[in-house]
């Protein structure tokens, strides 16, 4: 499907394949779609293909494709995308053009046959079975399970590389046997040198975010004997809340003069440049001069949801999903589709990966195969 969308010149064609693209995820809201596809359509018109690549990758729980984006700015070919949520694959297909055939949805059934070869194998895989945020039941849970899906990828492609990503909580998740099990997997079973390193975006991407993640990295020891492989290392974070802020007017769904707890938050949140957190009963001021971790649920309205007070026109408000990306690092070219409801695009962007912390990774990779 990229292919043909980046080769075809008629407009009107094009217009057609997005729209029976978009109506084949079962995507409702209609109108809204229709208001969007000459924008959908500029979009995938004006975005550049990395004609010489490097390396190819596949995108296994792709998401709205953080971990792509990061990859593709290395000059990186994506061959492959993965991804089970409907939803997401509509921002993913805005986006990179891409229309993942059902078949390469379901990661459990997925084939090794069905995966073409490739360099490098990424993998964010669902963190839900060890967030300190979830019930942490691990490999109780079947989103744990999945990482043994990804085992079988990797033994039956052999890539020379992977990355895979998830929350820091898998690291010492039921006293650490979880974590020795992946290892195992991957150094003993699979024949990989694993490098891992808990990372914060703060830290480690220019982007005011406190967001801790495990990233694994692994080289085939068939190909490569004793690579020399470094994380990146910190950076001076300049951005500012503020820098990430929306300066035109703002919908007024995100404004809470309408919530029974206004009053409270009122009081509470004074500081321009500064993100708050509602937390069901009581307002938390972020003091890292960050924002605090972007989840998946803060778009439901009662917990976790990140505030701010306007320093245009000094009313509370939550984040826009706009905002929530530029939290992420997406770039302001990113295209955020009007015809989801926002609670999925808050979703879409608390399940991702911060893009510059992946950029800075991908970077190291990829001097590191190439040494």
């Amino acid at each position: 499907m990229q292919t043909e969308i980046r080769k075809m010149c008629d407009k009107k064609n094009l217009i057609n394949i997005i729209k029976s693209s978009l109506e084949s995820l079962k995507i409702s809201r209609a109108t809204e779609i229709e208001k969007e596809i000459i924008n959908i359509h500029d979009h995938l018109r004006g975005r550049k293909n990395n004609k010489k690549h490097k390396f190819t990758f596949i995108d296994l729980f792709a998401g709205i494709g953080g971990m792509r984006m990061g990859f593709e700015s290395v000059y990186g070919k994506c061959v492959m995308s993965s991804e089970i949520d409907r939803r997401a694959l509509a921002t993913y297909f805005c986006n990179f053009g891409d229309l993942v055939p059902a078949e390469h949805r379901d990661i459990t059934k997925l084939k090794g046959a069905k995966v073409p070869d490739h360099d490098i194998l990424l993998a964010g895989f669902p963190c839900q079975a060890f967030s300190i945020a979830g019930e942490r039941r691990g490999f109780q849970d079947t989103r744990g399970t999945l990482f043994f899906d990804i085992q079988k990828i990797i033994a039956a492609k052999r890539p020379k590389a992977f990355l895979l990503e998830n929350v820091k909580g898998l690291i010492n998740h039921d006293k650490g046997k979880t974590f020795k099990v992946i290892l195992h997997t991957l150094e003993k079973k699979l024949g990989y040198q694993v490098h891992y390193k808990i990372l914060n975006t703060m830290e480690h991407g220019n982007i005011p975010q406190t967001r801790e993640r495990i990233y694994i990295v692994g080289f085939d020891k068939k190909i490569f004997k004793n690579i020399k492989f470094d994380f990146p290392k910190p950076i001076k974070l300049k951005k500012r809340i503020s820098h990430l802020l929306e300066k035109k007017q703002k919908d007024d769904t995100l404004f809470y003069e309408r919530f029974g707890m206004h009053s409270i938050l009122k009081k509470e949140i004074t500081k321009i440049d500064v993100v708050y957190q509602w937390r069901r009963a009581y307002v938390r001021e972020n003091k890292s001069n960050a924002c605090p971790t972007l989840t998946a649920n803060m778009g439901t309205g009662g917990h976790n949801v990140p505030l701010i007070k306007d320093p245009f026109c000094k009313r509370v408000r939550k984040l826009s999903p706009r905002e929530c990306a530029n939290f992420q690092g997406f770039p302001s070219s990113y295209f955020i589709p009007s015809f989801l409801a926002k609670s999925y695009l808050y979703k879409q962007f608390g399940n991702s990966v911060s893009v510059p912390v992946v950029q800075r990774i991908a970077e190291n990779i990829l001097k590191a195969i190439q040494k």
